[in-house]
């Protein structure tokens, strides 16, 4: 199944541990429990381009090849290098911090993310 579209956050669930766990201060954590968070991720074959857009026009946009290496980059601007790969229609991959997972559920973008014992899920809505 394809990842392209445009979704919405729809819920999240343990956002404030993970938060805390991977290390972001009190203040940037309380700005984003409130923001509505935009993905737009093209896909093609194994190519993507995965954009996250932010309240007041901030976004981050990150492009990458299953299975080859490349340059990512978090909001913050911190750069790192990362391998995902696709694991039962699942995008997967180890990022600095955390283990991060990826996939379509019917009309739904699930990430989870997990560092330790915590684990971080964003379920999106698809609206286009």
């Amino acid at each position: 199944m394809s990842f392209s579209g445009k979704y919405e956050v729809e819920s999240e669930e343990n956002y404030d541990n993970f938060m805390k766990r991977i290390g972001l201060p009190a203040d940037v954590i309380e700005k984003g429990r409130t923001f509505k968070i935009v993905t737009e991720v093209a896909q093609n074959g194994d190519e993507f381009t995965w954009s996250q857009i932010y309240p007041g026009g901030k976004s981050i946009t990150n492009t990458f090849v299953i299975g080859k290496e490349g340059d990512m980059e978090t909001l913050g601007g911190k750069k790192f290098k990362a391998t995902l790969k696709m694991e039962g229609g699942k995008v997967v991959g180890d990022f600095p911090n955390y283990h991060y997972t990826a996939e379509i559920a019917g009309d739904k973008l699930v990430e989870i993310s997990t560092v330790g014992d915590i684990t971080f899920k964003r379920t999106s809505k698809r609206v286009a």
